[in-house]
């Protein structure tokens, strides 16, 4: 199986939300720290939001915040409704696969798909920033758990 960068990148900004406890970073800083470009963090940021594991708050001390649902959010079932519920082959496609009625192959993947998530289910989002990845990635944002501060970055916006 291979993640989407959606997902992938879903999954990093938790983590990286996770370990946060003093100021709140923005989403432009989240992708800075991450390196990767805005709009794709800010997609990703709205539909956490909507999923209602990330909270966006504007103004002065504004910022991303994890919600309670999202530090205990199950892995695997983040990467289900991220991913969807699609086959990992499309035998149904533009050219139909003429062996899709009779196929083994398709159930067997379907089945190892969701021995993948399965293997997720358990991890929560707390989980994986357990040590050593937690301290690491606090390192990342800045080595104090927020991130490094700039002139002009009181009173900002979620972006």
């Amino acid at each position: 199986m291979r993640l989407t960068r959606f997902t992938d990148l879903a999954l990093r900004v938790l983590m990286r939300l996770a370990v946060e406890d003093a100021d709140l970073p923005t989403t432009r800083e989240v992708a800075a720290t991450m390196e990767v470009p805005y709009t794709h963090t800010a997609k990703v940021v709205a539909r956490l939001q909507h999923l209602g594991l990330v909270e966006a708050r504007r103004g002065r001390g504004g910022g991303l915040a994890l919600t309670g649902a999202g530090r205990a959010a199950s892995v695997g079932g983040l990467v289900r409704e991220l991913e969807g519920a699609g086959d990992v082959v499309d035998c149904d496609g533009t050219v139909p696969c003429p062996l899709r009625g009779a196929c083994v192959l398709r159930g067997a993947l379907r089945r190892a798909q969701e021995a993948f998530f399965g293997a997720l289910d358990p991890l929560t989002v707390n989980d994986l920033v357990a040590a050593p990845t937690g301290p690491l990635l606090l390192g990342i944002s800045g080595g104090s758990g927020s991130p490094a501060e700039s002139p002009g970055s009181k009173g900002r916006m979620a972006d």
